[in-house]
């Protein structure tokens, strides 16, 4: 009976979540300025969507299974380090209020739907982009197996296991697949709505049941923590763990710079109406980081409770204590809240990874060259890589934070190609692919040969140390740009820098975008 109840009412949301996400694209065609054939539209929201929608979506992307899962596991099995998760998003944030604006006023301007996109309009190659598209696929996939394996373990869990993982498993596939190639970014934002909705009721409410019905309140909870589990309140947390000062701090150095480059926030910030809205959301995200706090408490309260479990068991430190003691209905509206937490920033992964093979790699085809074709050819692409994380979550399972901590690593690399490339023009395209190159076999190196952190040091900031280095030497030692287009052309500005002098707003930033051009 548990297992029909629970499964009941999270049947029933995905039929509404399916639903939002046809109501999000009811009667839309072409955004305005979309020159993509509907390609802009599906991708980037029409590039359209206010602060709110742009807050909900991009608050999506930072609060995913990871947090109701991985976050309570890291709790449960290290403490203190998990809050590197709080520390690196509240800095990439602050990063995000200078990076989105430029970025979007880059995008805009030149008709660009993606950083592979931008990549190959700032070097003036396009098989750059296709090249690109190929690695972020590959630095992505991970993180779409991540959202899988939480969603798998979350209906396994609701269902009583009754659902088994196989099985659901293929449900997270099968759902967020439909859902995203239908409705683009603008169901998957307003989904959002939904998800953000049942998360903060949801998590206030286990805030306060888990220590009034486990403990006798906070006060004995948190006495009990700091007599008993001390050591799970400094770094480097729990028993051998690596995670001390050093790993927090270059994890949370690293972390916050590639967040504003990750893919899934681009995306974030190319379907906004204006870079005002991406400032504002930049000033707003932060206060969402509390909610963070919740599932890392009760991942240390299941010390408690449920002791002794190990390995992938420890994500499950969360749903053991709602399980055991709450009715059916609110397991299920948990198990709601924690798979749309799946969901939404899954969907987002799996478009970016359609519209980057769209535009940057099948376009370079001659029969896939018209715009309509590149939307069709962009869903089939989802539909793909849906199937090859399905595969990889049977296949090559791994823990939730592990593959996280992968996918950060490697597009950390992208950043000074991206970033710096973008407003400085002496580095050329010979240093940004020699230092791609060299980051990139650096981080996989450290990684696989299970060499991360490295003396305390996340592998991944060394990583981009090395790529930084090289891109400069090549750079400098090479022949100057001989790229004949004016600096307007090649590099991206913030389009709020003019406003005050007369000589540029957002308004104007605003206008309808030129068509991309094929680079020189």
């Amino acid at each position: 009976m548990n297992a029909a109840v629970a499964t009941s009412i999270f049947g029933f949301f995905m039929v509404v979540t399916v639903g939002l996400g046809l109501l999000a694209v009811r009667g839309r065609h072409s955004g305005r300025g979309d020159r993509g054939g509907g390609l802009a539209e599906w991708s980037v929201g029409g590039r359209s969507l206010g602060t709110v929608f742009i807050w909900v979506l991009m608050a999506g992307e930072g609060y995913t299974s990871f947090s109701y899962l991985g976050a309570a596991g890291w709790g449960y099995n290290y403490g203190a380090p998990v809050l590197y998760v709080v520390a690196y998003m509240s800095c990439g944030y602050a990063v995000g209020y200078v990076v989105g604006p430029m970025l979007w006023s880059y995008a805009r301007q030149h008709g660009l739907v993606s950083i592979t996109d931008m990549v190959a309009h700032r070097y003036g190659r396009p098989w750059l982009g296709a090249a690109l598209a190929l690695l972020v696929t590959v630095f992505l996939l991970p993180y779409i197996q991540l959202q899988i394996t939480g969603m798998g373990v979350v209906v396994s869990t609701i269902s009583y296991g009754a659902i088994s993982l196989n099985w659901a498993y293929f449900i997270g596939f099968a759902v967020t697949t439909g859902f995203v190639v239908v409705s683009g970014l603008r169901g998957s934002a307003w989904v959002s709505v939904l998800k953000d909705v049942l998360v903060v009721v949801t998590l206030a409410f286990l805030i306060v049941y888990v220590p009034l019905h486990y403990f006798d309140g906070y006060g004995d909870f948190l006495d009990r923590v700091v007599r008993e589990k001390g050591e799970w309140l400094t770094l480097p947390g729990s028993g051998d763990s690596p995670y001390g000062e050093a790993w927090f701090a270059t994890t949370t150095v690293l972390n916050a710079l590639t967040v504003v480059i990750f893919p899934t926030t681009v995306a974030g910030y190319l379907g906004a109406r204006n870079a005002d809205a991406l400032r504002r959301n930049a000033v707003l995200l932060p206060a969402y980081n509390v909610l963070l706090f919740v599932p890392m408490l009760l991942g240390m309260a299941a010390l408690f409770v449920v002791p002794g479990l190990t390995g992938a068991g420890s994500n499950l430190a969360l749903f053991e204590l709602v399980v055991d003691s709450l009715p059916a209905w609110v397991v299920g509206f948990v198990g709601v809240a924690a798979a749309l937490s799946s969901i939404v920033p899954m969907a987002v992964f799996m478009l970016v990874i359609g519209t980057m093979w769209g535009r940057s790699a099948l376009s370079l085809l001659p029969g896939l060259r018209a715009p309509e074709r590149q939307k069709t050819a962009s869903q089939v692409v989802v539909v793909l890589a849906g199937g090859i994380a399905l595969v990889m979550t049977y296949t090559v399972p791994n823990t939730l934070v592990r593959l996280s901590l992968i996918s950060y690593e490697g597009m950390a690399q992208l950043v000074p190609m991206l970033l710096i490339g973008l407003v400085w023009r002496r580095l050329s395209l010979a240093g940004a692919v020699s230092g791609l190159v060299v980051g990139v076999a650096v981080v996989c190196g450290l990684v696989f040969t299970e060499h991360d952190p490295v003396f305390g040091v996340n592998a991944g900031i060394l990583a981009l140390a090395a790529n930084l280095a090289v891109a400069l030497a090549v750079s400098y030692a090479g022949p100057a740009d001989r790229d004949a287009r004016a600096d307007d052309e090649v590099l991206a500005r913030d389009p709020g820098a003019d406003i005050g002098t007369g000589t540029g707003t957002d308004s104007e930033v605003s206008a309808e975008p030129a068509p991309a051009t094929e680079p020189r």
